[in-house]
């Protein structure tokens, strides 16, 4: 594994996570300034993901096509200038606007994750993956503290930092990243027809006898991450009556965790453990602790619980997607992680419809609950359909069906 080419990947993800994860604490104060009432702050939090439904698989397939470095440098573009139009957007459809550009544009995480899936073996994927993960961490501990801070001095700060730092990023990706297929490998994918939207394909990726199943997997997961991710805040200040300042040190804690799993232990269980075995521990974990958050009494044991959930969500999304990338033909890596984002994007759409309705309309603990069922279903479901269960044959790798 090439340190610099991981080190570069490190680097382009940080930057993309903090410049995303900086206009956080702003968005809802900003929607409020500008007019929009509750349902419509919710549809602003559901338009990036709806843009992001559209916009991944079509770059994971024009990365297929043109190479990751192109694609990664013109969604980077395509995120610095949604926070430009985020910086001077004086009316609410522009503040939707600027969501649905930095939608469309945001596969680039996902085109780097295909470029670690090139440069790796399947040995030391989930190590590196791992460190990609770390890097999410790491953005979400720096940037919504960062941007608190300066969205109290000026609503605009946050979002000219965020275009600062995708600048940074074009610059670091121009200069230090070299592309990771070769001319033969373009041309023989460029073979292949492309879709803009392709159903054949997600059918052809549900129905897989390995892929199928990771993927729902990563589906019922990410839709309880999106319920705990999206409806925190507004438990927080319902059931405890934490503060914004509270709030953040929680969610700080959170991405501290995030860190130390990702970039320290991943690797290591990823060594001892089958890919199998990690997703269904993790699974339990997660059901357990989420279901538990939502009857947390006071603060501090609410500090003690997150590390059982970070180490349930951040092993489920990174083994899982290590897993997917083993489970296909090289040349399909890249469409099928673009199908996982669009899934994940997908489950971010009623993520926090769901945990709004929950939280004004019933109790206050129903969110966890009803996220630590969804994942918790999975358990069983893990065990029957991935190669854990006794006597079952090992799992091969598979090329997806033929596109008719």
């Amino acid at each position: 594994m090439d340190k610099r080419k991981l080190f570069t990947i490190f680097s382009v993800v940080l930057v993309e996570m903090l410049s995303f994860s900086i206009v956080l604490p702003l968005l809802p104060y900003l929607a409020v300034d500008l007019g929009a009432s509750a349902s419509q702050i919710g549809l602003l939090a559901a338009t990036y993901p709806i843009a992001q439904l559209i916009g991944a698989p079509l770059l994971g397939k024009l990365s297929d096509r043109y190479g990751r470095k192109p694609i990664l440098l013109a969604s980077i573009v395509g995120t610095g200038a949604a926070f430009v139009v985020l910086a001077t957007a004086h009316s609410l459809p522009i503040l939707f606007v600027s969501r649905f550009i930095d939608g469309i544009t945001g596969g680039n995480i996902n085109v780097a994750q295909a470029y670690i899936s090139d440069v790796t073996t399947e040995k030391n994927r989930g190590r590196a993956l791992g460190m990609i993960g770390a890097a999410f961490g790491l953005g979400f501990i720096l940037g919504p503290a960062t941007g608190g801070v300066l969205a109290s001095i000026n609503y605009s700060l946050p979002a000219w930092l965020g275009a600062g730092l995708e600048v940074m990023n074009i610059v670091l990706v121009s200069v230090l990243l070299k592309e990771s297929l070769t001319t033969a490998d373009r041309a023989r994918l460029a073979l292949k027809p492309r879709k803009f939207i392709d159903f054949q394909g997600l059918r052809n990726s549900l129905t897989h006898h390995r892929v199928g199943p990771l993927l729902t997997i990563r589906t019922f997961s990410s839709l309880s991450f999106g319920i705990f991710e999206s409806g925190f805040a507004l438990w927080g200040i319902a059931a405890l009556a934490l503060t914004v300042g509270q709030n953040g040190l929680v969610l700080a804690w959170v991405g501290v965790l995030s860190v130390i799993m990702q970039a320290f232990f991943i690797g290591k269980l990823t060594d001892r453990f089958s890919d199998d075995n990690l997703i269904l521990a993790a699974l339990a974990i997660a059901a357990v602790s989420l279901g538990i958050w939502g009857f947390i009494p006071n603060l501090w044991l609410l500090v003690l619980l997150m590390p059982a959930i970070s180490v349930g969500l951040a092993v489920t999304n990174t083994v899982t997607t290590s897993a997917l990338t083993k489970s296909v033909a090289r040349d399909e890596v890249g469409g099928i992680l673009g199908v996982q984002t669009s899934i994940l994007s997908f489950t971010r759409i009623p993520a926090p419809i769901i945990a709004g309705v929950l939280i004004e309309r019933s109790a206050v603990w129903t969110p966890g609950v009803l996220a630590g069922l969804l994942v918790g279903s999975m358990v069983p479901y893990a065990w029957r359909k991935l190669c854990v269960t006794p006597g079952k044959a090992a799992c091969e790798l598979e090329e997806l069906p033929a596109e008719e």
